[in-house]
């Protein structure tokens, strides 16, 4: 490695990302980028954990809160912003720091996007009537019958990736995993870049999940998810689907007790970390598995040294 490009901070959730890529960026004049499908949604920042105003203040932050909720945002709309805010970040000689717990996002950045054709949005409009409060394992048997490939790699309780695939087939007649084969060049070079993945003893992680979550309920979780009930947005958007947010919603409803809400929002949690640790396991394959204690180290004797190199 000659120089270091970017450096690059994946993990589990309530693993201590964001608080190392801040110390990062701010020790290596750096500029933080979101790389987590939930914080880019302006309508979550306490069930997200995203970054506040004096994080903003200690190093620049991109790509965080510029999302409105009722936006299906995706992969391929979060590369396109990714394209414009690196530009931005080389430009001003800054080194960026991307952050996050997406796995596909950090995929898609060191080894492209697979080139899957813009869905139009009366064709979205048209599926997403059609699976309106149909229960996710009927759509997941419909998606079987018109592209068992896809509906084999996806789990019958996903309904945002069933429709997604539903979505593609009613748009193009072809599979969506048809298109994986055919990938984009990625945004950056695996040769020139710092990356790490922050694994974490899994009862450790559970028990700061279990702590984090009751701290966002402190900071104002429900009332965050009371505004979203408000807005009465379509249950499949990502982010109604966001950790907390169904539950929270189930109580202000009356059907379930604040109690029940928070055990089912971090049991909810819980096992997605454990499809973090999975995912990365499989297909981020030239990440850094490290410690969350061994990786900041790692990160200065490493960037410290290449970035003073002429």
């Amino acid at each position: 490695m000659t120089r270091v490009s970017a450096i690059l901070i994946a993990g589990p959730t309530a693993s201590g990302k964001s608080a190392l890529a801040l110390r990062l960026a701010c020790a290596f004049g750096g500029v933080v980028i979101n790389a987590d499908s939930m914080q880019v949604y302006r309508d979550l920042c306490v069930l997200t954990a995203r970054p506040d105003q004096e994080d903003g203040t200690k190093a620049p932050h991109l790509l965080f809160g510029h999302v409105d909720g009722a936006v299906n945002y995706s992969a391929g709309l979060w590369l396109a912003n990714v394209s414009v805010a690196l530009n931005e970040t080389r430009r001003t000689g800054r080194l960026p720091v991307f952050v996050g717990g997406t796995g596909l996002y950090f995929k898609a950045l060191t080894q492209g996007l697979s080139a899957i054709p813009q869905v139009p949005g009366d064709v979205r409009a048209r599926v997403r009537a059609r699976a309106a409060n149909v229960p996710a394992a009927d759509l997941h048997a419909r998606l079987m019958r018109c592209d068992p490939a896809t509906a084999a790699r996806l789990r019958p309780a996903d309904p945002q990736r069933i429709l997604r695939a539903l979505e593609v087939f009613e748009a193009t007649g072809k599979s969506l995993a048809s298109f994986h084969g055919d990938r984009a060049a990625p945004l950056l070079d695996a040769k020139d870049i710092f990356a790490v993945f922050l694994a974490t003893e899994r009862e450790a992680l559970k028990a700061r999940i279990d702590v984090r979550f009751d701290a966002m309920l402190e900071a104002g979780a429900l009332q965050e998810a009371a505004r979203l009930r408000e807005r009465r947005l379509d249950p499949a958007l990502p982010v109604m689907r966001a950790h907390g947010v169904p539950h929270l919603i189930a109580h202000l409803n009356s059907e379930i007790s604040l109690d029940e809400a928070a055990r089912l929002a971090k049991r909810d949690t819980a096992r997605y970390a454990k499809r973090q640790l999975t995912f990365a396991r499989h297909q981020l394959v030239s990440f850094q598995w490290v410690t969350p204690l061994e990786a900041e180290t790692r990160a200065f004797e490493v960037c410290a040294s290449v970035l003073r190199s002429p």
